[in-house]
């Protein structure tokens, strides 16, 4: 049987999490867990998955895509950069999504077997993990934004959501922002997790007086929206918002407006991604950019030209607009080294 990098946690009585660190270099790790688990991995004859390999024979010249969702510019960018670089090499795309069920997952990846010479999967639940390795037998593949469990076994083309979010808290705390709220994203994903980690480990040590305050999105316009419409009718309101990704950040700034409380005057206002849109509406929104397009393009590249490192973590770069305060200089600011630190 495959010896799985879950195999290796329960023997060296570690966690998965922990696993996959050592396995990978990570910094992270004790070095007596890193040790255990090496020495574990030797004993068990542990093998990275071969589904990892590279592109052996190109049959059909086509590469399949599977994201979580279509909806919004986050994901419409992503493709572009992945099929700007598949047509630079002279491949095509079948693409499908699973909304984000992981049982559509599966039904999607049994479909374009036989018809796609390699995959890049966007699967940011939790809980997919294991399932994913198994159902990727025989496929090279490389995931993008995806869970950490899977990408101990998979190359990776991650963005460094914890370094992102931290830079946005800082940034506000700098300001001179203290009640900062949090519009978070979906419970069960990995993303969102790594985002308000950040921001609670950051308003703790930033601000050790001040009690995190979160409230619950899902990465839509309208769970923004919502959040905005709560935010202005309270008596007591955050000086500052953080929301989770852009599209909750727009929607709530549309609510706010429509209340009549003007941003930053009245309350502040922060999101991640940089979509297009974020640099189009008034005030302009402060953001992180990973640049998402480059994130697809490196993600194909990524498949084709199996090189570098297992897992790309793509550092995001703070860019402050108007929604926090007002700057002539809106270029990115590249993010203290401080602030990079994986999350504990």
């Amino acid at each position: 049987m495959t010896v799985t990098i879950k195999d290796i946690a329960l023997r060296a009585k570690v966690s998965v999490a922990t696993v996959s660190r050592a396995l990978n270099g990570h910094d992270n790790v004790t070095p007596a867990a890193r040790a255990k688990v090496l020495k574990v991995a030797e004993e068990m004859r542990y093998q990275p998955h071969h589904a990892a390999r590279s592109l052996s024979s190109r049959r059909t010249h086509t590469v399949g895509v599977v994201l979580p969702d279509f909806e919004g510019e986050f994901f419409s960018e992503l493709i572009h950069g992945i099929e700007r670089e598949a047509r630079a090499q002279r491949h095509q795309l079948l693409v499908s999504s699973s909304h984000p069920d992981p049982k559509a997952q599966q039904q999607v990846l049994q479909a374009m077997r036989g018809r796609v010479d390699g995959l890049l999967i966007m699967s940011p639940q939790v809980d997919t993990g294991e399932q994913l390795i198994e159902d990727l037998t025989g496929l090279p593949t490389v995931l993008i934004n995806s869970h950490l469990s899977a990408c101990a076994e998979l190359p990776a083309v991650n963005v460094d959501n914890y370094t992102g979010a931290r830079a946005i808290v800082a940034h506000l705390v700098e300001c001179g922002y203290r009640r900062i709220a949090f519009i978070s994203g979906p419970e069960d994903n990995f993303e969102a997790r790594e985002r308000q980690q950040a921001y609670v480990v950051g308003m703790r040590e930033l601000l050790p007086s001040v009690t995190p305050w979160i409230l619950p999105g899902d990465f839509t316009v309208t769970r923004g929206h919502e959040a905005g419409e709560y935010i202005a009718g309270l008596a007591e309101r955050p000086d500052a918002v953080f929301a989770a990704n852009d599209q909750m950040a727009l929607g709530c700034l549309f609510a706010l407006s429509r209340k009549g409380l003007s941003v930053p005057d009245d309350i502040a206002l922060a999101g991640f991604d940089d979509i297009p849109l974020s640099s189009c509406t008034w005030p302009r929104l402060t953001t992180v950019s990973a640049d998402i397009v480059e994130l697809g393009a490196r993600a194909m590249r990524r498949l084709l030209v199996p090189e570098g490192d297992h897992i790309d973590l793509v550092v995001p770069k703070l860019v402050i607009r108007e929604s926090t305060r007002n700057l002539q200089d809106i270029a990115p600011h590249a993010i203290p080294r401080a602030l990079h630190q994986p999350a504990p």
